[in-house]
This record gives C-alpha cells, sequence and structure tokens, in this order.
C-alpha cells in the first residue's frame, strides 16, 4: 500500500487500487546543482535526476556512476514530453528498484485518489515479479470484484484482456486493468501448474478495514480482528474495537485475541505504530533507516489497551506496515505469530510532484524490526507456527469469504488452539512462546 507520513510512503507495491496522501515536499535543489536549460522537457529530466541523487536509499545507485548518467540524459534532445518521459523510465531502470518510477501527469492524476476510503476498480495490488518478469498479486481488497472472482495473493497475472504480461511494467498494467464501473476485464492468471481465465467486472469499493467477532470456547470468548489495510480509519477503528472488546464483563469477558493481518498490503505508516501501541507497553517498534544511518525510531509509549494473550496471522499477502506491527509484536514476546511468511516489503518512498506534473515515487529508506532485521524479498517475516493453506482451500475460503476467521478456516483454527494454550498459561506479565 502506498501512502505518506511527514513526506515518507510506505509501500508493499504499486496498486491498481490505492489510496494515496502526496507530501506538498516538493523538490529542493542546491544552486550549484542547478544547470541552465532551455527545454521544459529537459528540465523534468534533470529533476528526476536531482532528487534521486540526493534523497535515494542507495548512495552508490545500485553501482552506477550516477553523474555520468546525468551528462548522459541531459546532452540528449528531446522532441516532446513523451520522448523525456521515456528517458527518465529509463534512467531509473539502471537503479534495478522497482519501487522507484516515474509517473507521467496522468498516471500521477491517478495515483491522488482521496483517502475517503471509497474506490472504484476491480481491488488488487500487484507488484513485478523478478523471476517471472511478469505481475504479481499481493492481495485482493476484501469484498473487491477482484476478491469475489476468486483472485488470491500470489497468482501471477499472465495476460489482461489477451496481452501478454511478460516484461510489463506496473504503469502499463494499471493503464490496462482501470475502466469505467460496470465494464469487464478478463485477467488470465497462472497459479501452479494451471492457468485461469477471470473475468471481473469493474465496481465501486468500500473499504470497511476493521472487523470483529467473538469465538466462544469452553475457556472464555476470543476476540477476532480482522485488519484489511492500515488506512486513514484503521487506528481509531481498532481503538474502539479493543475497548469494547476490554469492557466485555462476566460471562462475555474476553480472555484473549486473535489479530488476522492475512493479505493486509501494508498503508499508512503512523496509523501501524498506532495500532502496534495498543498492544504495546514498552519496547521499540520500528526504525527508519536512510543511507546516513538510522533517521528515526518509533517506541511504544504506555498506551496499550491490553495485556492479554494474542495470536497474530500473516501470510504472503502482509506486507509494509502488516510487516511492521507483526514484527514488533513477534520481537517484543508479544504475540504470536501463525500462517506463512510474509510478502517481504521493507522500503519506505517519497512519493514527490514534478513541475509539469508528472510525479517520482522514490526509495528514501529501509524500515527495521526492533531486533533489527530487515524485511526484504529474502528476509521476510516468518511465523512462529506454520500453517501453510493449499491453494483449493485457500479458494474455497475466499469463495466463502464468510467462513474466513471461524474453525473452518485452517489457520484460524490453529490460532485458537494456540491461543487457548496461551491463556491457560498467561500471568498478566509474561507471555510464553510456545512453537509447535
Amino acid at each position: 500500500m502506498v501512502l505518506a507520513k511527514r513526506g515518507l510512503v510506505l509501500g508493499a507495491t504499486a496498486f491498481i487500487l490505492t489510496t494515496v496522501a502526496v507530501t506538498g515536499a516538493g523538490l529542493h535543489l542546491s544552486q550549484g546543482q542547478i544547470l541552465n536549460l532551455s527545454s521544459s522537457p529537459k528540465e523534468v529530466v534533470d529533476e528526476v535526476w536531482q532528487i534521486i541523487n540526493r534523497y535515494y536509499v542507495d548512495a552508490t545507485f545500485n553501482q552506477q556512476d550516477w553523474r555520468q548518467i546525468r551528462t548522459q540524459y541531459l546532452e540528449a534532445s528531446y522532441g516532446n514530453d513523451e520522448e523525456a518521459y521515456t528517458a527518465i523510465r529509463e534512467m531509473l531502470e539502471t537503479l534495478d528498484d522497482p519501487y522507484t518510477r516515474f509517473m507521467d501527469p496522468e498516471e500521477f492524476e491517478d495515483m491522488q485518489i482521496d483517502t475517503s476510503g471509497s474506490l472504484t476498480g476491480v481491488g488488487i495490488q500487484i507488484a513485478k515479479d523478478e523471476e517471472s518478469d511478469r505481475l504479481i498479486v499481493v492481495s485482493p481488497i476484501d469484498d473487491s470484484p477482484a476478491f469475489n472472482a476468486g483472485i488470491i495473493a500470489k497468482d501471477i497475472i499472465t495476460k489482461i484482456d489477451g496481452q501478454d504480461t511478460l516484461g510489463m511494467e506496473v504503469n502499463d498494467a494499471v493503464q490496462l486493468i482501470r475502466g469505467e464501473r460496470g465494464t469487464e476485464v478478463i485477467l488470465t492468471i497462472q497459479r501452479g501448474d494451471r492457468e485461469i481465465d477471470f473475468p471481473i467486472v469493474r465496481d465501486r469499493i468500500e473499504i470497511h478495514p476493521v472487523r470483529t467477532r467473538i469465538e466462544e470456547t469452553r475457556s472464555g470468548n476470543v476476540a477476532y480482528i480482522r485488519l484489511t489495510q492500515f488506512n486513514a480509519n484503521a487506528a481509531q477503528d481498532m481503538r474502539e474495537a479493543l475497548r469494547e472488546f476490554e469492557a466485555m464483563n462476566g460471562p462475555d469477558t474476553v480472555v484473549g485475541y486473535v489479530l488476522d493481518l492475512r493479505s493486509n498490503p501494508g498503508g499508512l505508516l503512523n496509523a501501524s505504530v498506532d495500532i502496534a501501541r495498543m498492544w504495546l507497553d514498552e519496547g521499540k517498534i520500528v526504525s527508519t533507516h536512510d543511507r546516513r544511518g538510522e533517521v528515526e525510531r518509533q517506541v511504544a509509549n504506555n498506551t496499550a489497551l491490553t495485556d492479554k494473550p494474542l495470536v497474530v496471522m500473516i501470510d504472503g499477502g502482509s506486507a509494509s506496515a502488516s510487516e511492521i506491527v507483526s514484527a514488533a509484536l513477534q520481537d517484543n514476546q508479544r504475540a504470536i505469530l501463525i500462517g506463512t511468511e510474509s510478502f517481504g516489503k521493507g522500503l519506505v518512498q517519497s512519493v514527490r510532484p514534478l513541475s509539469d506534473g508528472s510525479g517520482l515515487a522514490v526509495t528514501i529508506a529501509e524500515y527495521r524490526t526492533p531486533n533489527g532485521r530487515s524485511i526484504t524479498k529474502d528476509k521476510k517475516i516468518k511465523p512462529d507456527v506454520v500453517v501453510e493453506l493449499s491453494d483449493e482451500e485457500r479458494e474455497e475460503l475466499q469463495l466463502n469469504n464468510n467462513r474466513i476467521g471461524t474453525v473452518d478456516d485452517p489457520q484460524f483454527a490453529r490460532s485458537l488452539e494456540v491461543l487457548l494454550e496461551q491463556v491457560l498459561t498467561h500471568s498478566g506479565t509474561q507471555l510464553e512462546v510456545m512453537v509447535r
């Protein structure tokens, strides 16, 4: 999910449907860096170069001679904006970073969707899959057209309306998948050895980030909380849910919690910190590191709303802010993680407007867990208790989503078992991590 906090953007990937807050930080260049350029297209090329030169997380620029690249692209002639945009994308490709990307004015405008929680489209988050050089589904939005059609996390999109996606960039896929409400797009999906066509009708999508229910057990009530994304309403909705559960007394008392972050692609950094603090009284939550070192650290502040046993469910669609929360709770031994390993996206982007109305998302930092772990494609958050779902089980749950978070959901059923074991040993101050 790509959203901003004081100019910083956390993103699992680029999305077909996303809410983005673009900060007004603007472009700040020292006087000695600016050439006297005569053409507007060339000015935009240099704007992009300057932003990368000043803010990009890797000071080696992927082992590239970045100054030589500037000379190369500023010596070229550009007859129109499109030629300059092509050059910019070529320049950025040398960084080998799929999250640092250029958006032309139309793409940038599309990205600036209001964060009201209401969107129009098919409802999937996608990224570039380096192994196949195609597009991979990070996760579908709950109850979206894509979700209801049966699209699941880790699906590979091989065709869009029959057009092969081999080598296709995320921005180009966005333009093909996006469309008016009521129109249809056909996504061809590679899932294991199968290739399946999914006709999907675009529609308006209402996003409700927090969903709850009570699971009654012989040991007491267990509160199930499903968080589907870290949008502007997530922290307040979570706070209200926890306060309501904690106020329950007598036979309705809640003895423990299952927090479901599966297929949650992330969102606002401050929402992830706020939500982590609802479960942690003390300890580090996350630190942010740019190319100079640590620049920010977020810690718990004695505002936890509960100390009752907690299990967190994650999977391959849990990314970005989801990984911040799950790792913070794991590293501080506050929760047991159950499911499968996370997506692996620990990079921070800044989204910046350019002078001609186009925009640039640039990777400026990475975040690290309390124990100092980087979260990358090769270093994902691993659950304490692994519970795999077969493709058939995932499809069954998605097509019958009323079973998600019930005993008919194998990962929830195992989470419930582990949680109730913790309820029996819970002392009020210490959580014994039991891994089986």
